[in-house]
């Protein structure tokens, strides 16, 4: 069955964006760039909403760094607000529940997939327990004043195994997570509710 990743980029404070702020918040790095380039779901379906798809299309159309590979890769938009055709190549329109649509995926398709931003898709796929792996990468700063879209507000209670973590440039940190939707608190012995 294919694979879905769930792919973030954050603030230590877990912020998505901040007003003011350039793409990575600055500190994109040599090592990061080059990871996201050569990184091994760079076959994966992308997957994303109508912000997200706006936000990183124009990203692309502006050449900004580490966007270029995106063009090529097969994106799956999902909205009811945009319509065909879309401009950036390789997008495909999706409209209707997105939670139904990747679940047919997962379940027909042989290609695994990974979500770009798109905070509320995100959450609703974790919710109806999709999500195989979670990937979060922390940048060194905090947005406590400027920062907006917090990526976790509204989720379900979740417990992380953590299967792999990495630092760039000496400072941006990559952590990956196998999620287990909890149903109440963990135990005091540890053990997943």
């Amino acid at each position: 069955m294919p694979e879905l990743l769930v792919d973030f980029i954050t603030s230590l404070d877990g912020y998505a964006a901040a007003d003011g702020w350039p793409g990575w918040w600055g500190f994109e790095g040599p090592e990061y760039l080059t990871w996201l380039a050569q990184q091994p779901e760079g076959e994966y379906t992308v997957l994303m909403g109508a912000v997200t798809y706006r936000l990183m299309s124009g990203f692309a159309e502006a050449g900004e760094e580490g966007t270029g590979q995106l063009a090529d890769l097969p994106k799956i938009v999902f909205s009811n607000t945009l319509s065909e055709p879309l401009s950036w190549p390789n997008s495909r329109l999706v409209t209707g529940d997105a939670v139904e649509a990747v679940r047919e995926m997962k379940s027909q398709g042989s290609q695994s997939m990974r979500t770009i931003g798109s905070l509320t898709l995100c959450r609703a796929l974790l919710r109806a327990g999709l999500v195989d792996r979670f990937r979060v990468v922390v940048f060194p700063v905090i947005t406590g004043k400027t920062g907006k879209e917090r990526i976790y507000d509204g989720y379900p209670d979740v417990a992380l195994e953590m299967i792999g973590s990495s630092t760039f440039d000496g400072r941006t940190q990559l952590l990956e997570y196998v999620p287990t939707l909890l149903t109440g608190p963990p135990n005091p012995a540890g053990d997943k509710g």
